[in-house]
């Protein structure tokens, strides 16, 4: 199934976008420390010292990179979505230059990402590439979808989720905006 820009019907707002990219990586955090939770039955020796030292901290360590990966994915949203820098900083409680500072760069390279979507995958913040970017600039819906199963499986009890917790939510360009934009 492709929803590329050029089908029939129009493109996903750049805010869509971006949300979908923040619910990736809130998916990638949520894997990644729930993956830390269970005690491995040969993870601690039998006079109580670890088996392989450093293993824990490196997994704390990737959880850290993937909060710090969903927190500018945040922040990048509440741009594309229409935030001041002074809401992004009152948010934060920091100065609106200083959100302005820590994110612009990553709006534009966000930005840059939904130009390039036959890049095989992005560059974070953190030198970690992130081939699902690339994969949500060239088919939003099938990474909804995507999305979508992987919310339904790990619903704790949330039960107005619907059958689309993820692609449920998308919204398309008005074509009218677009034909507007381009004039």
């Amino acid at each position: 199934m492709t929803d590329g820009d050029t089908g029939a019907a129009a493109p996903y707002t750049e805010a869509t976008r971006a949300r979908l990219v923040t619910a990736y990586e809130a998916y990638e955090l949520a894997d990644l420390a729930r993956a830390a939770v269970p005690i491995g039955e040969h993870e601690l020796n039998p006079d109580g010292t670890v088996h392989s030292p450093g293993s824990v901290l490196a997994d704390a360590a990737r959880v850290l990179r993937a909060a710090h990966r969903f927190f500018e994915a945040a922040a990048v949203f509440e741009r594309l979505g229409g935030a001041s820098w002074q809401l992004i900083g009152d948010a934060l409680d920091i100065a609106p230059q200083t959100a302005r500072v820590r994110f612009a760069m990553a709006e534009t390279r966000f930005r840059e990402e939904l130009l390039s979507p036959e890049v095989t995958g992005s560059t974070g913040a953190d030198g970690e590439v992130s081939w699902w970017r690339a994969y949500m600039a060239r088919e939003p819906l099938e990474a909804a979808l995507d999305l979508d199963d992987w919310v339904l499986r790990h619903e704790d009890g949330d039960s107005d989720l619907g059958t689309a917790p993820v692609s449920g939510g998308l919204v398309r360009m008005d074509p009218r905006r677009r034909a507007e934009q381009h004039s």
